[in-house]
């Protein structure tokens, strides 16, 4: 079965909200929320294809936009390949040029709305920002809030509290007071035992690979409310974060780094290939930041993680 190539974007509007359209009753997966797009004709660019459906769909003119995230989807009747980008500036008023109604949406509220199957690594992509903070190890609890603090209110969205040497008990301490330093501006993704998931209910969950190979059998450990992350460094082991269902995963070593000097970097071509068969949202990590995060987003990935990159303290 040919797969339908279809350009779609993610349209973000001045004040972050993000515009949906609600399909025909008598399409192909009628009546569900969508991402605005439409078929790529033969021979067609994607940019091409997608300012030309947005402006038949929508009547409006693309100003700027990216590439966010690829998903390929097999229904039983149709295989498609969703070619997502983020339409960051237009120019014209978007109308439901076909009939269409329309919603703004902020991007936490995207979950509440119904959307084909497809579209749910999309809609955890237009959620999700371009840089993850992970927090360095071997810092004073004082030392480590304070640049949490900081990096929060410097607009890192996305922050994950990594200590790998504190004992248990004063992780668990620590993430109680980030949890509240996190709250309502930043996602906080703690580390650690599945046993202590209860004792957080707003914090997401990002798994170790050791974890990922452990668990993955059993599926998710939670709703699909709450975020899950792991960490990948290969085919096999992003595999196993498709199968238990993640929502994002980071990818890694990308280049050499100072922390994992003996970890033999994947290089930007296979990290590309790898990308491109997996269908969730991926954070490059490992010699990369903020000047690489454009490149990141050519070869398919979400963004870019790091530790140095982004702490504030560094």
């Amino acid at each position: 079965m040919k797969r339908i190539h279809v350009a779609a974007a993610v349209i973000r509007g001045a004040d972050g909200r993000i515009l949906i359209a609600r399909r025909g009753e008598t399409q192909h997966q009628g009546g569900l929320w969508e991402f605005p797009g439409g078929k790529v004709e033969d021979g067609e660019a994607v940019e091409t294809a997608l300012a030309r459906e947005l402006r038949e769909e929508l009547g409006i003119e693309v100003g700027a936009a990216r590439p966010l995230i690829e998903v390929r989807h097999d229904y039983p009747d149709k295989h498609i390949l969703l070619d997502v980008w983020e339409v960051s500036a237009f120019s014209g008023e978007p109308h439901g040029a076909e009939g269409q109604p329309l919603a703004w949406v902020s991007p936490r509220d995207l979950g509440q709305y119904e959307f084909p199957e497809a579209n749910r690594p999309i809609v955890a992509a237009a959620r999700l920002p371009g840089e993850y903070l992970i927090t360095p190890d071997g810092l004073e609890t004082p030392q480590l809030l304070r640049g949490i603090q900081k990096a929060v209110a410097s607009g890192i969205k996305l922050v994950q509290l990594r200590a790998p040497n504190m004992y248990d008990p004063k992780y668990r301490d620590v993430a109680v007071d980030a949890v509240g330093l996190c709250a309502g501006k930043a996602q906080l993704m703690l580390k650690g035992p599945l046993e202590w998931l209860g004792d957080f209910p707003s914090a997401g969950w990002h798994l170790t690979s050791e974890q990922l190979r452990k668990y993955a059998a059993n599926g998710r450990p939670f709703p699909k409310n709450r975020w899950l992350a792991a960490s990948c460094h290969n085919a096999e082991e992003l595999a196993l974060a498709e199968r238990m269902g993640v929502d994002f995963v980071t990818l890694s070593p990308v280049q050499a780094t100072q922390t994992h000097p003996e970890a033999q970097p994947l290089g930007w071509d296979v990290a590309e290939r790898l990308i491109e068969g997996f269908n969730q949202p991926v954070f490059l990590l490992g010699g990369v930041g903020t000047a690489e995060r454009e490149r990141a987003w050519q070869v398919g990935a979400q963004g870019v993680a790091g530790i140095r990159a982004f702490w504030p303290e560094a």
